[in-house]
């Protein structure tokens, strides 16, 4: 099987490439980029779309289908997660080059582009709202709709031939878990284990509980690990639970115990760290296309199974400084506007006015994240005073000014370069990214010029 790094892995995809670019490739300083894993990619090619009335097959696009599957088959052979992949005209007519990035301990796989990442900028750093634990809160306790007997009874008249977990499995989850199961919860599993075998018709558990129960040996700990957030994403959040919030707005916690699915990729827990205005072992919701917090679905498991409530509780709306803030041409009108002690997330957008000064939020103590639009800073090295900084993401013209002034701040532990991913050779931003891991001692990522190759 040819290898990774072989000429005849990459041949078709580069023969299709350059049929389907052949404008751009043989232009000076033409180039198209993509990035490739075991499990899908994504690459500049048109794709042909199903004739009318039928579904798409991979018949219609099986040329691109068979040159993706000889660079799949290779990445799979090297246990490789992945490969991202610049194609440039070369300098004979008719022939391009190739360059191969591979995957850098230095840097976050970038989405869906072969532009790099997040650079990680000091070992094991997460962004703030991942390192975040759950607030004591004195006093919660139970609803006082939590009734386990109550519970237990109505789960076996509903379900009269389920099959319950032994005392030694309940024993064996407690242990893996590193938890004590809570009162209902263990109730629920000695009255209906969650093993699908168990049932005829797997519908039926669904149908009296509310959602897909989990076998005992599936249910887990929804901690902050559990839940994969990229620096790009998690640095712009805040964690923010106030008063009125029945759950803490966390990234995971040690206390969310998964159960079960919403049937749509929601996981659904029970909570032993509630909020100032929750209960302990309140049933949540943890949306699977979020990076943070969780929603209320009932005040105890009792209370959605037996009384079939599943909406939650309102949440008032409270009127605070935000915590995150955008200053751009249609939200907060100016950097002045948005600063306030409690600021911990400034992101300046798209400007229709002059170039701003970082100026009103020099001395804020919590501001730990900034982005920036391109050309919206009237000063970037002003980025020097913000001492707070975890994590910087500038177009790729800031970063030059500021590595050229020995203004990159020393505190970073993670940075974003803003590429425009058709416009910005990934070549030239790699060059770039490896500057700036240069100054904190990281790693380089690694580009390979593989082969030069005749393709029409």
């Amino acid at each position: 099987m040819p290898s990774l790094h072989d000429v005849a892995t990459w041949q078709p995809l580069l023969r299709l490439l350059h049929a389907a670019h052949a404008d751009t490739l043989s232009a000076p300083g033409g180039h198209v980029a993509g990035q490739i894993g075991p499990g899908g990619w994504s690459v500049p090619l048109p794709y042909r779309p199903p004739q009318p009335g039928r579904a798409a097959l991979i018949s219609d696009n099986q040329e691109q289908f068979d040159a993706m599957g000889l660079i799949v088959e290779a990445l799979k052979e090297e246990g490789s997660d992945g490969i991202s992949f610049v194609v440039e005209a070369a300098s004979a007519p008719g022939r391009v080059r190739l360059h191969l990035i591979e995957p850098s301990p230095s840097v976050e796989p970038g989405v869906a582009t072969a532009h790099p990442g997040t650079l990680l900028l000091a070992d094991g750093a997460q962004p703030e709202p991942v390192r975040r634990l759950p607030e004591p809160v004195p006093g919660a306790a139970p609803a006082a709709s939590a009734d386990v007997d109550l519970l237990r009874r109505s789960l076996r008249e509903r379900l009269p031939g389920a099959v319950g977990a032994s005392e030694t499995e309940l024993a064996a989850a407690e242990a893996r878990l590193g938890v004590t199961l809570p009162p209902e919860l263990r109730a629920l599993y000695e009255v209906v284990s969650g093993r699908y075998e168990d049932w005829d018709d797997f519908r039926e558990p669904y149908d009296i509980i509310g959602c897909d129960l989990f076998p005992l040996s599936e249910v887990y700990v929804a901690d902050a690990a559990s839940r994969k957030v990229l620096w790009q994403f998690g640095a712009m959040y805040a964690v923010e639970t106030g008063p009125e919030h029945a759950v803490q707005q966390l990234v995971g916690s040690p206390g969310w115990i998964v159960f079960g699915d919403s049937g749509g990729g929601d996981r659904i827990a029970v909570d032993l760290t509630p909020g100032p205005d929750g209960h302990v072992g309140q049933v949540i919701i943890i949306g699977h296309e979020g990076n943070i917090g969780a929603g209320l679905i009932a005040d105890s498991l009792t209370d959605m199974v037996v009384h079939g409530h599943f909406d939650g509780r309102p949440v008032p709306k409270v009127e605070r400084p935000p915590l995150v803030a955008y200053v751009n041409h249609a939200s907060v009108p100016s950097v002045e506007a948005a600063a306030h002690p409690g600021l911990e997330v400034l992101s300046i957008g798209v400007w229709e006015k002059e170039p701003v000064s970082l100026a009103p939020v020099f001395d804020l103590p919590r501001l730990r994240t900034l982005s920036v639009y391109p050309g919206t800073l009237a000063d970037p090295c002003e980025i020097a005073r913000l001492t707070h900084l975890e994590y910087l993401e500038l177009p790729p013209a800031e970063w030059r000014v500021l590595l050229d002034a020995g203004a990159v701040p020393k505190g970073l532990q993670a940075a974003g370069i803003d590429a425009h991913r058709q416009r910005d050779n990934p070549l030239h931003i790699i060059a770039l990214a490896n500057e700036i891991l240069a100054l904190y001692g990281r790693p380089p990522i690694t580009e390979i010029t593989v082969l030069e190759e005749a393709v029409a």
